[in-house]
Parts: structure tokens; C-alpha cells; sequence
């Protein structure tokens, strides 16, 4: 499987594993808070990134007050933006530079490929917290593992 193609069905599991989280915890009205904040961070983090790649202004801030309606449309935008974008992404310009501040307001530069790798892991990465928190409160997480969602064919 070439790169490309690797990484773009990277995010079409991300987008999966977003709406499995939202659907857990948009079900349960005892969840804390905490997870729809991570919820609300993830999603505005993709769009963040997305954007320096397209050399956008930022358009949410990092973390985001959404109510779980935004959320809900923040996923479904963001799975049709980054289809359409990986439809016009060649091989080539996975080896672009991209210029960047981050947060902090510190210069960085990063290939479009270590953005694309980066976006799908740091998503997992607070779904993961996501899980905790909603165990700890006593809700069975969503079940986002990447082997599952190939194995029941519920990503291309």
C-alpha cells in the first residue's frame, strides 16, 4: 500500500473512531463535562492542522467550548474536508515543507506526511483519555481500536 493511501485511510478510520466516541458519550447524560471537552479539542485540532497545511488562518481555538451538536457537524465537516483534500494530494507534496506557528506562537516547519501521521495519533491519543475518563465515571468507553473497525469492515 503506498503512503498515500496508507494515510488517507488513516483518516477515514480517525473519522469513524470520532463518531464512535461522540455516539458513547452523546448517549449519556452522567458523563462529567471532561469528555465532550476532549471531544471538542480533537476535532478542533484536525481543523487546525488542516488549515496550516492549506496556510489558513486558525479557525476554533485549540480548545474549543462545543456543545455536542457542534460536534456532531465539526465531524461530519471534517471527514468531507480531508476526503476532498486527500483526493487532490499527490505523492509529491507529501514531502512539502509547511511553515507554521504553533500555539505558542513559535516558528515551525514540518512535512505535509509528518502532519498526517501526526493528526490521526494525536486524536487517538485523547480518545484514549476519552476512554478513561468515561470508564472512571463509570461508562463503557467506545470501542475504537483500529483492527476492529478493519476486521467488521466499518472503514474502506
Amino acid at each position: 500500500m503506498e503512503t498515500l493511501e496508507y494515510l488517507r485511510r488513516q483518516f477515514v478510520y480517525d473519522s469513524w473512531a470520532n463518531r464512535e466516541v461522540f455516539d458513547a458519550i452523546s448517549g449519556n447524560a452522567n458523563l462529567s463535562n471532561r469528555p465532550l471537552q476532549l471531544l471538542s479539542h480533537i476535532l478542533s485540532a484536525e481543523r487546525l492542522w488542516l488549515e496550516r497545511i492549506r496556510q489558513q488562518p486558525q479557525s476554533l481555538p485549540v480548545w474549543p467550548d462545543l456543545t455536542l451538536a457542534q460536534c456532531s457537524l465539526q465531524i461530519d465537516d471534517m471527514a468531507i474536508l480531508w476526503k476532498e483534500y486527500f483526493a487532490r494530494l499527490s505523492p509529491e507534496r507529501l514531502a512539502a515543507q509547511i511553515t507554521y506557528k504553533n500555539t505558542k506562537g513559535e516558528p515551525w516547519m514540518s512535512t505535509v506526511q509528518d502532519i498526517l501521521t501526526h493528526v490521526p495519533f494525536h486524536s487517538s491519543y485523547h480518545r484514549g483519555q476519552i476512554a478513561v475518563q468515561t470508564r472512571a465515571e463509570g461508562v463503557q468507553p467506545a470501542y475504537t481500536d483500529f483492527i476492529h473497525a478493519v476486521r467488521q469492515r466499518l472503514i474502506e
